[in-house]
């Protein structure tokens, strides 16, 4: 038996978009830059799922820019906006500390380039407020970067309320909407958003391909020079299979959202529920404006390595956060940017169920963390220690 509940990582690839891709592998598999006719039907299909993605995000395809995923969207936004800011003398971009590492890193190299950034405080259930950005925007603000919904506890931000803000103070907004796309209803105009980002793969789409939507009046600065494609702004040949796979997966996606959104609920709140029971743990983010599939634990006395470790013997794939950091021994910058300490934030568990699971698997779950959680504390010294009273607990009991 395999349980697989890290959604947030990567989904697996359905079956409508496999179906989509293969006819763009085989018959209509030419360069859409190409004149002749083979190269003509390839650009045909590709205007078409521009239009179409245009649409479900509710906007205009020239608005919209096919990218290699989330992390190339963010970089190009983020770089395109701080570009323009600076022609105007506009040096000061407002993010928060528990973005994604591609919005991060990306705002420390414009740091060394002499652009200052604030990153807002979290508070402890994973929010941001459109009062904290209002506040700190300034004359010299560029832009206003903040995920949507945070790929590892699973807070969902007031979005359009802090584009509102943005607007009225003539701010750029950008969201990093990877984790939203496809689990949450978006519409770029009505939620005054004017830079989105978005990954197929996170929502049954191929990997290797995602979305940069830029509102009308923003010029995007090149990453990739080569070509004239995508408007002369992202060199390179685009990935028509890959392009046609993720727009009927995110049709697809969208459609289905409020019937799959209901059962990942259900799912979500019982497994909640069950490991809530286990003596000191803690919920990562907000209980209720979180999305509908995740569920983000810290156990207290335990190393979250040795956790999935022990998880996948009993076949449950799991996560610890972010996939993009797996490799890092370093606790998640995300739950120390909601006051979680060095000791708790080791001992993190994140649960990300798809329309795929069960109720049968949510219950195999919870009796198989507290096992492990169980075990690993019983040999553990530092438990132990807590325990008998040498050591005090952070958490309550």
């Amino acid at each position: 038996m395999q349980i697989y509940v890290d959604n947030a990582a990567t989904t697996r690839i359905s079956k409508t978009a496999i179906d989509a891709m293969l006819p763009y592998m085989d018959e209509i598999y030419g360069n859409p830059s190409s004149l002749h006719s083979v190269g003509q039907r390839a650009n045909e299909a590709l205007s078409d799922a521009r239009e179409r993605v245009a649409k479900l995000l509710g906007c205009e395809a020239r608005e919209i820019t096919f990218t290699s995923g989330g992390s190339e969207a963010d970089n190009q936004a983020i770089v395109s906006a701080a570009r323009l800011g600076e022609k105007k003398g506009k040096k000061h971009i407002i993010s928060t500390a528990f973005e994604h590492h591609a919005v991060l890193h990306t705002l420390n190299r414009l740091e060394k380039e002499g652009f200052e950034v604030t990153l807002l405080d979290v508070h402890e259930n994973g929010m941001i407020t459109p009062e904290q950005v209002e506040s700190a925007i300034r004359e010299d603000t560029c832009l206003v970067t903040i995920m949507y919904a945070n790929n590892e506890i699973g807070s969902v931000q007031p979005i359009k309320e802090i584009g509102g803000v943005c607007k009225k103070h003539g701010v750029i907004f950008h969201t990093d909407a990877v984790q939203a796309a496809g689990h949450l209803h978006i519409n770029v105009r009505e939620q005054n958003i004017d830079m989105l980002s978005l990954s197929a793969h996170k929502f049954h789409g191929p990997k290797g391909v995602g979305v940069l939507y830029t509102t009308k009046g923003i010029v995007l600065t090149n990453l990739i020079e080569g070509g004239a494609q995508e408007r002369g702004k992202r060199g390179g040949t685009e990935n028509i299979p890959a392009i046609m796979g993720m727009t009927v997966a995110l049709e697809e996606a969208i459609t289905k959202i409020d019937s799959n959104s209901l059962k990942l609920a259900k799912m979500r709140d019982k497994l909640i529920a069950g490991l809530s029971k286990i003596p000191h743990s803690i919920l990562n983010g907000d209980r209720y404006s979180r999305l509908a599939g995740n569920v983000h634990f810290c156990f207290e006395g335990i190393e979250g390595e040795s956790l999935l470790l022990l998880l996948d013997d009993k076949g449950i794939c799991a996560s610890s956060g972010s996939a993009c950091t797996s490799g890092s021994l370093d606790p998640s910058h995300v739950l120390l940017a909601i006051g979680r300490p060095h000791e708790i934030a080791h001992g993190s568990l994140r649960l990300t169920l798809s329309e795929e699971n069960t109720d049968e698997e949510v219950e195999y779950i919870i009796k198989s963390v507290k096992e492990v959680v169980e075990y690993l504390r019983g040999i553990s010294p530092i438990w132990n220690d807590m325990i008998n009273g040498r050591k005090p607990f952070v958490l309550k009991g």
